[in-house]
């Protein structure tokens, strides 16, 4: 460690592939949440969610949707508000999950924001978010655009989520989807469920490992200097 004097070598840690092999892998089904950004009765993105849902239940994985309706605002109402520890239950009981929001005004909708600023990166030592695959999908009532999609994976990456690359974007959504809310066949539908498949593929090979991929050095040299700090205080 010569040539590297700036770090601590009792805190480095090599990439070590063998410590990719789980000493149980999981057999349970995969277990997804599904966020939508929209309250309307008539709501796209939430008819989109509908569509993965149904493919993730295909592929033998367990889901829930997050219903919106009656979550306060971001710091209008304390933790222990029903609807938002419903929410914050269904993050930490997940291992992937799937956004899905309308576009507005050039980005994504308040409605889905709100529901992911009131998933705290931590809560004492469990992360709710940390090391969870991500699926990001948008609906627009004009032509293409991937302003939501884009800033989702801002997001995404915030709450230290894997995001897979792939994504779908619904153009004029009002003629994409039936009276019934079944999003009707075509090139858009294959991209949602390329999107579904790879989301459950990147799921199955991360969820036993998602801590080592996620794991800092400069998380754990701040966390002995607090250790260190407690002994210390102790001694005096």
């Amino acid at each position: 460690m010569d040539d590297l004097p700036n770090l601590n070598p009792e805190l480095f840690d090599v990439p070590d592939l063998a410590r990719l092999q789980p000493a149980v892998p999981s057999t349970h089904s995969p277990r997804f949440l599904l966020l939508y950004g929209s309250l309307r009765e008539r709501s796209y993105s939430r008819f989109l969610a509908m569509e993965a849902q149904r493919l993730l239940d295909r592929m033998g994985a367990e889901t829930r949707i997050y219903q919106p309706h009656g979550l306060p605002l971001p710091d209008g109402a304390s933790a222990d508000h029903p609807k938002v520890a419903e929410l914050r239950e269904a993050a930490a009981w997940s291992e992937g999950m799937v956004w899905c929001s309308p576009e507005r005004h050039g980005a994504m909708s308040a409605v889905l924001k709100a529901q992911v600023d009131w998933i705290p990166l931590s809560l004492g030592a469990v992360r709710p978010t940390q090391g969870k695959t991500l699926a990001v999908m948008q609906v627009s009532g004009g032509s293409q655009s991937f302003n939501a999609v884009n800033q989702m994976r801002v997001l995404g990456r915030w709450m230290r989520m894997l995001t897979i690359p792939n994504q779908s974007s619904v153009p004029r959504a009002f003629a994409e989807f039936d009276q019934g809310g079944r999003m009707k066949p075509s090139a858009l539908y294959d991209r949602v469920v390329d999107v579904i498949e790879e989301l459950v593929k990147f799921t199955l090979l991360t969820r036993d490992v998602a801590p080592y991929l996620v794991e800092r050095y400069s998380e754990r040299k701040e966390s002995a200097a607090e250790l260190s700090a407690r002994v210390n205080q102790r001694a005096i």
